[in-house]
């Protein structure tokens, strides 16, 4: 099937927030008003300082109903954003200027500012889905067990002196303290999965998280679909050969993981685990789990390979 056409974003009515206490949001500012005033009849600009002023600027920048709401920060900022745009009129415009930027390498978004800010005036216009733990978003993957522990040790001071290297420190460090869980899923087909002995349970709406890893080789953020994982306790030898796959996705086929997909599906614990949500904890077990679909209209750079199933049929 040819795709259809998409549109370029509208910039009649464009709003700006940058977290200007992400790695380069403050110098990013000056950059991006000047280049989008030369495209834009209206922007206004939004600052936040830091994850306190985040909620009140964004709120203040969709109080315009913007036609464009471009948002600069890691994908906890914008994972904010998205969950203030979903289902309305406003398309995203993402500034990758996080430590990881999963969401904006799923999208296929350059993380160059000038590249970004041009794709935000020569891109397209797509609609993907969002993941949802009891109704809070998500943009990548939420996560319990291992994960949780490395958003812990994943500081603001350790992502500054270590940019994306702080990711295997801190997941080296939450391996050595971790203990064996287990869990039920329930599945919207009516089918259970009991697991014991967990390391780890992984729920994609995206395709990349942990700073270039991937949920699995055909992960999308547009199939409708959550690419579930669980990895099983095991040897030395089979965490080793596992982390090896994490890249790619192959861990899937690994005898060690559990992979299936749902749209909607139940995780229940014996004792409350606290869930991941791209790096924030913000959620604890049980839990439902669902995907909103064409929940987000984003721009992605023209030649994006993203959102490929968009103008497919709904599965």
């Amino acid at each position: 099937m040819q795709d259809a056409p998409h549109p370029q974003p509208r910039t009649d009515r464009v709003a700006v927030v940058v977290n200007t206490a992400s790695r380069t949001g403050s110098r990013a500012l000056p950059l991006v008003t000047r280049e989008l005033g030369r495209a834009a009849e209206e922007v206004q600009v939004h600052p936040a300082h830091g994850g306190a002023g985040l909620r009140d600027a964004l709120d203040e920048a969709m109080a315009t109903q913007p036609d464009l709401l471009v948002v600069g920060g890691g994908d906890g900022t914008i994972g904010c954003a998205a969950g203030l745009v979903a289902h309305t009129s406003t398309t995203l415009g993402v500034l990758p200027l996080g430590t990881a930027n999963d969401f904006a390498r799923t999208l296929e978004i350059p993380t160059a500012l000038t590249a970004a800010v041009d794709t935000l005036l020569t891109g397209k216009v797509v609609d993907v889905d969002l993941g949802r733990v009891d109704g809070q978003v998500y943009l990548n993957v939420a996560s319990l067990g291992l994960s949780v522990a490395v958003a812990q040790r994943l500081t603001p001071g350790l992502k500054r002196r270590l940019g994306r290297f702080a990711y295997p420190v801190a997941t080296l460090a939450a391996y050595r303290g971790h203990r064996p869980f287990a869990a039920r899923l329930e599945l919207d087909d009516g089918s259970v999965l009991e697991l014991q002995d967990l390391m780890q349970v992984a729920v994609g709406n995206g395709r990349h998280y942990g700073g270039g890893l991937t949920v699995s080789p055909n992960a999308s953020i547009d199939d409708h679909l959550l690419d579930v994982y669980a990895v099983e306790q095991g040897r030395l030898r089979d965490h080793v050969s596992i982390a090896r796959l994490l890249r790619t996705g192959h861990l899937v086929e690994h005898d060690r993981v559990h992979h299936v997909t749902a749209r909607r599906l139940r995780l229940v614990t014996d004792e409350p685990i606290e869930v991941n949500l791209d790096g924030e904890v913000a959620a604890t077990t049980p839990a439902t789990f669902e995907v909103d679909r064409n929940a987000l209209h984003v721009v992605v750079p023209a030649d994006s390979r993203a959102a490929r199933m968009d103008d497919a049929p709904s599965p």
